[in-house]
């Protein structure tokens, strides 16, 4: 069976999701980045700039099931993972699995769920298996929730705890268009039907040939220590209160190793691990006072900026 190289693979993926997600090839790499790494994505945007197309779209490309799940104030744990009900023909309980099995997931306004059903997610996520009844069932592979939440509105939500943000790999959010990109999709056809006509790009063994490439991509010991000092620099900083864990360096490892692959090398380059820190790593920060997403961001990349580059090449 013949093979694709990683750039293929890359541009098979983010050319079809261009189509229907127009001038955002730098969000939906992120969200391949994101894919090839086995994390989850937090999508915090204003509403109607395509969240929901943009995962639809990409569900397509890669040949993966997707599910929308609004979340509200009374949707229950059993609502997204499923129950146990009694068959009257065969006499038994039979699992019935909720919308939270399938490849990609995106669960819409996120934070208006109850902390309990947030618990519910955050097992899927964590764990990758929901527990019913105290029967556990293993969530399908690949697995990506895309998780959205509205930057401007808070009546009614309940707030995302540290833990839980700090299971999201990246955060990400997709932004208004620019006026001729707006125009494009104004004067263009309808993004539904574009959705409903795509066809998968990749199989899902060309996705486990890239995930196989990406774990093998190499990161020198100079380079690691970069990573480490801006962690560390999060952890040390006053105007921040808690700094990056553990679990978000290795995020940033991971992260850059798919963007070293992503751009044809099989080696990190500290280019690559400051390029991604502001989206794997600002969500887990918390602010000693306040603080919005673009200046906790802002911070990140400041931090960036200040760590010493390692002048010796990477291998």
């Amino acid at each position: 069976m013949a093979t694709i190289t990683v750039q293929e693979y890359r541009d098979r993926v983010l050319d079809q999701c261009e189509r229907v997600i127009v001038g955002k090839r730098d969000v939906i790499e992120k969200v391949l980045i994101c894919f090839l790494c086995g994390g989850h994505i937090l999508l915090q945007d204003v509403p109607g700039t395509g969240k929901t197309m943009l995962l639809r779209a990409f569900a397509a490309t890669v040949g993966g099931s997707f599910k929308r799940v609004q979340f509200t104030p009374d949707l229950l744990p059993s609502d997204l993972t499923g129950i146990n009900f009694y068959n009257q023909k065969s006499g038994e309980f039979q699992f019935r699995p909720g919308p939270i099995f399938s490849n990609l997931v995106l669960a819409d306004e996120i934070n208006r769920a109850t902390p309990r059903t947030q618990s519910a997610l955050l097992e899927a996520m964590a764990e990758r298996q929901v527990t019913v009844d105290g029967e556990t069932h293993a969530m399908p592979d690949p697995f990506l929730i895309m998780a959205t939440q509205n930057p401007l509105e808070s009546q009614g939500t309940f707030p995302l705890p540290e833990a839980q943000t700090d299971r999201f790999f990246m955060r990400l959010s997709l932004g208004y268009l620019q006026r001729e990109q707006e125009m494009r999709v104004l004067m263009g056809a309808d993004a539904g039907e574009t959705v409903a006509a795509l066809a998968p790009q990749v199989t899902p063994e060309d996705t486990q040939q890239m995930r196989r490439a990406v774990a093998a991509v190499a990161v020198a010991p100079e380079v690691a220590g970069y990573l480490m000092d801006l962690v560390a620099a999060t952890r040390a900083d006053t105007r921040i209160r808690i700094g990056v864990s553990t679990r978000g360096a290795l995020a940033l490892y991971k992260a850059s190793q798919a963007a070293a692959a992503l751009s044809g090398r099989d080696y990190v380059m500290p280019e690559d691990v400051k390029a991604l820190a502001p989206a794997v790593l600002a969500h887990r920060i918390v602010m000693a006072v306040g603080g919005k997403m673009s200046e906790s961001e802002a911070l990140i990349g400041e931090l960036c900026a200040a760590c010493p580059v390692p002048l010796e090449k990477a291998r």
